[in-house]
């Protein structure tokens, strides 16, 4: 009965041009990558500076073996915490101006672990309705009462904070950069909201870490408001070109999770090369403002070149640029094109993103080259024109809100 059941979905999902196979990348991950044994430019990594594949970062991580061998052995709090974590949480404290930090294993185990520890039914969390899918399995878990607000719509936001009721804790959650749409939530605005409503703040800087901000601290610095934001979580496998999660905030919420996240607790802790080669990659994203420039630059080149050519990137003002095409076999046959061609750029679909709002998502890198880029906008262009038609663009871009 299984296996009938099985074969019903997937029959299901391929119908719906939903079903997903993964790719097999042989190579380092740069801005050249080998898929299914096919070099190809990556447009649709997070590894927004090029760390990931840094001598720099893999000199730190060896360096790291020799002295502490590879796995930590245990959970941090059995015998795994090593002195390679203490040093990426103090270095991350530092950097993002918090009194303490806590490591996390991946985003998605510090976004239920912070959320599910801290928040229960006696609570209300108030999330945008574009967070992470991390965030809301995290309310979720902690079965706190659970309200989504309109997508970066601080009207709706204020209206749900108005009915009041009687709980004992209130918590605005927001993404810093929406990873499918490439937008940025007004943190400013959140804010003074929280303060007249006398709600905490937490924010995911996932894909703000490293990009955002004088010096990449992430969009709380970016607006000038990390001291009256209560929870800053966010991860090394992106800019950083690492792997982990933090959480940045006080002495008090750091020694909670610790004693309370379940997701901390009850895994093993990160091997100690990638904690060095995260510490590395932080000082190279402070030091190096250049090359932070050179990932907007290439931001702003295609996203101008994209809309000037009719296509509708929706509201992105980051390196993240959707292409709205709204039918999932329609983007999943531009991306398949956009291969042929030699340019990785995946199809987002449902459930990743809302019915009719499939995409393509693009992402640039530090590292891509202006040839990169021309060669990117000439084939999508071309691409463009065959399946959509002429004048087709525009017509479907108008007819599905941003």
């Amino acid at each position: 009965m299984l296996n009938d059941y099985l074969e019903k979905e997937l029959n299901a999902l391929e119908e719906a041009g939903l079903n997903r196979k993964m790719k097999i990348t042989s190579s380092t991950q740069g801005s050249r990558i080998i898929v299914d044994g096919k070099e190809v430019l990556n447009f649709c990594s997070n590894n927004y500076l090029g760390l990931a594949d840094d001598f720099r970062l893999c000199k730190a991580a060896i360096d790291e073996i020799e002295n502490s061998g590879f796995g930590s052995g245990a959970s941090r709090l059995i015998c795994g915490n090593m002195s390679a974590h203490r040093r990426l949480e103090e270095r991350i404290a530092r950097f993002k101006g918090a009194e303490n930090c806590v490591v996390f294993s991946t985003g998605y185990m510090a976004n239920v672990g912070i959320i599910s520890s801290l928040f229960d039914r006696e609570d209300i969390i108030y999330s945008d309705r574009l967070n992470h899918a991390s965030i809301v399995d995290g309310i979720l878990l902690s079965r706190a009462k659970f309200k989504r607000y309109k997508h970066c719509d601080m009207v709706s936001l204020e209206e749900m904070l108005k009915e009041g009721g009687a709980f004992k804790k209130k918590c605005i959650v927001t993404d810093s950069i929406f990873s499918m749409d490439g937008d940025i939530a007004p943190l400013d605005k959140i804010c003074e909201l929280a303060k007249k409503y006398e709600c905490s703040v937490m924010i995911d800087e996932a894909h703000a870490f490293g990009v955002m901000g004088p010096n990449g601290e992430g969009l709380a610095k970016h607006f000038g408001v990390e001291q009256q934001i209560d929870i800053q979580m966010g991860t090394l496998s992106k800019a950083v070109g690492s792997f982990g999660a933090y959480c940045c905030g006080s002495d008090k919420l750091i020694a909670l999770l610790i004693n309370k996240a379940r997701s901390f607790i009850y895994t093993t802790a990160l091997p100690p090369m990638i904690a060095a080669a995260s510490i590395k990659a932080i000082d190279i994203i402070e030091e190096n403002r250049k090359l932070r420039q050179l990932l907007w630059d290439n931001a702003k080149y295609v996203n101008e070149a994209l809309k000037g050519i009719g296509l509708d990137t929706m509201n992105s003002q980051t390196p993240i640029i959707p292409v709205l095409l709204k039918r999932s076999k329609l983007a999943l046959e531009f991306s398949e094109r956009l291969l042929a061609s030699g340019i990785y750029i995946s199809a987002i679909r449902p459930p990743t993103v809302e019915k009719n709002m499939a995409r393509l998502r693009l992402t640039v890198m530090a590292t891509h080259r202006k040839e990169d880029l021309d060669h990117l906008i000439q084939q999508i262009k071309i691409i463009a024109a065959k399946l959509l038609g002429s004048g087709q663009v525009e017509r479907d871009n108008k007819a599905c809100p941003a």
